[in-house]
């Protein structure tokens, strides 16, 4: 297996967990409106990406590994903690996408791979995406939720 398709399969199984992520997100905080329809959004385009590069000769999905952030515990009776830390993972997740988009792109353009450099072109831009809202969301709530002292 060359660099290329390694790359292919290593962004798939990305995709595919980011996809599944956000899915999981959006269920969690059903209750937030904005999380949960902005987050079965960018699931799907993940999804989208995962069949793309299926075609792309991707194969079979890379066993995932559990990409939570550390240092922020599940604390299912604080919600604002729950959503800090899943929003996290998330943009953890795009941002792991992201560079391999990148590499995809420029191993395209140096072997002159014109379908490959197209996809890389036409999906990178979505992950970008999904990144800024993460971004965007994390900053915020971080504040509310990690200045605001518990009751008690």
């Amino acid at each position: 297996m060359n660099g290329i398709d390694l790359t292919l399969r290593t962004l798939h199984g990305g995709e595919c967990r980011l996809a599944a992520e956000l899915l999981a997100a959006a269920d969690r905080h059903r209750a937030d409106h904005e999380v949960r329809h902005v987050a079965t959004d960018l699931a799907h385009w993940s999804q989208e990406h995962a069949r793309r590069l299926a075609e792309a000769g991707a194969g079979q999905e890379q066993a995932g590994e559990d990409t939570r952030a550390p240092g922020l515990a599940p604390d299912e009776d604080n919600p604002g903690l729950l959503l800090l830390r899943d929003l996290s993972a998330l943009h953890l997740a795009a941002v792991e996408n992201s560079l391999h988009w990148e590499m995809l792109a420029q191993a395209a353009q140096a072997t002159r791979d014109a379908a490959l450099l197209a996809l890389a072109s036409e999906c990178h831009p979505r992950t970008l995406r999904q990144m800024r809202w993460t971004n965007t969301m994390i900053k915020n709530i971080a504040p509310q939720v990690l200045a605001v002292s518990p009751a008690g």
